[in-house]
């Protein structure tokens, strides 16, 4: 028990700030997407882009190619800032370095897109009224029509991470239009089915419905935000330190994602906390929950009396994965507690067009070496630039 209240305790928090800190933070730690960018690559352009529903979205761009555009999508209570951390050794970096033409979306309610055309999010919770189903219904078809206006482009490439996948599958499936705007998917970790999660990620999300109604009942729409009380204390408790590696990433990131640990060194723990986690509504968390706990790829489910006024059904309807029709290539690890191989199998079976599925070789591979792993980069990205430039 004292394991999984520190993991919740851990979830609960963002940067590294300390001031009482040992050792010194690494500039990358504090810099933005935009930083980053022009420290690695000398370049980046970045836009302000409004969702039908009014959400103002953050999106960063590394210019190259116009006519090899690629867009990346963040995963839960993530930014785009997790495909750039690594510095040149980033896949954000490495594809610029090749000409791809960037892009990086900011899904609404992070750090990046808390902003809205009339709600505040600080005072309206009507904003946080949200979750997976509105960043693929809205969010993403906003980004990827701008990005082929701007590039003069019938189609783009995209690579999803995580959550970052889920919202692409809802597109595909509620707007199927979109599916021949893209010309290859390719899904890092892909989250769809959520029924054989592994612990103590299962554990988290058994527990979840309690801290939701916790939430709820505090009128906490908001989970995880850059600059709320629980980012503070997890700022003094995960310090740069030795301690901190091991109260942090040892003793409990790593116990809901798998680990490696040679693989995330203590000096790169401020990096990750400099730009991780970066907020979301405590919705979207609900209904990452609600498809493990229903065993069903399914709309947020408002329970009977509010499906029936959102759906005119009882039960929320499931999502329609035989419309997904563009190209999607599948990438799993074996050490993933999230994404596991049974679950992207379950996947597999109901996408009418997986062009490629590869099953990561190192077994100790996890949920989150795909974006911070230090050798990801050999043992990964060579893999991805196979696949882009066979279906660019």
């Amino acid at each position: 028990m004292r394991q999984i209240v520190m993991l919740l305790l851990i979830a609960s928090g963002s940067g590294v700030r300390t001031q009482n800190s040992l050792v010194d933070i690494p500039e990358d730690a504090v810099m933005t997407f935009n930083d980053l960018a022009n420290k690695y690559v000398h370049k980046c352009e970045e836009y302000d882009l409004i969702t039908e529903d009014g959400y103002i979205l953050k999106l960063f761009r590394i210019p190259g190619d116009e006519r090899k555009p690629i867009l990346f999508i963040h995963g839960a209570v993530d930014s785009s800032d997790s495909f750039i951390v690594r510095g040149n050794s980033s896949l954000a970096v490495e594809l610029a370095k090749d000409n791809y033409d960037v892009w990086a979306i900011n899904l609404r309610g992070n750090r990046y897109s808390r902003r809205h055309t009339t709600m505040d999010p600080d005072t309206d919770s009507k904003f946080w009224a949200y979750s997976v189903h509105q960043f693929g219904y809205y969010d993403l078809p906003t980004a990827i029509d701008f990005i082929l206006y701007k590039t003069k482009q019938n189609q783009l490439s995209s690579i999803g991470y995580s959550e970052g996948t889920t919202t692409m599958y809802v597109l595909g499936a509620t707007r199927p239009e979109y599916n021949d705007k893209v010309k290859i998917f390719i899904s890092l970790a892909p989250i769809c089915y959520l029924h054989n999660v592994l612990p103590y990620m299962s554990i988290a999300m058994d527990l979840a419905p309690i801290v939701n109604d916790a939430l709820k009942a505090l009128k906490q729409e908001e989970v995880l935000g850059s600059n709320s009380s629980s980012t503070a204390f997890v700022n003094t408790l995960c310090s740069p330190t030795k301690i901190g590696y091991q109260l942090c990433l040892l003793n409990g990131l790593f116990l809901l994602t798998g680990a490696d640990a040679k693989e995330i060194e203590s000096s790169f723990l401020p990096v990750i906390l400099g730009h991780f986690p970066a907020g979301t509504s405590r919705r979207n968390l609900l209904h990452l929950v609600q498809i493990r706990a229903k065993k069903r790829f399914a709309n947020y489910d408002f329970g009977m009396v509010g499906n029936l006024l959102h759906y005119n059904s009882l039960a929320a309807p499931e999502y329609n994965l035989s419309k997904v029709t563009m190209k999607v290539a599948l990438i799993a690890a074996k050490n993933d507690k999230i994404s596991t191989i049974k679950d992207v199998n379950l996947l597999r079976k109901q996408l009418p067009n997986v062009v490629d599925y590869k099953i990561i070789k190192n077994k100790l591979f996890n949920h989150v070496d795909y974006i911070w792993g230090r050798s990801t980069h050999k043992t990964l990205h060579p893999y991805l630039f196979k696949l882009m430039k066979k279906y660019q």
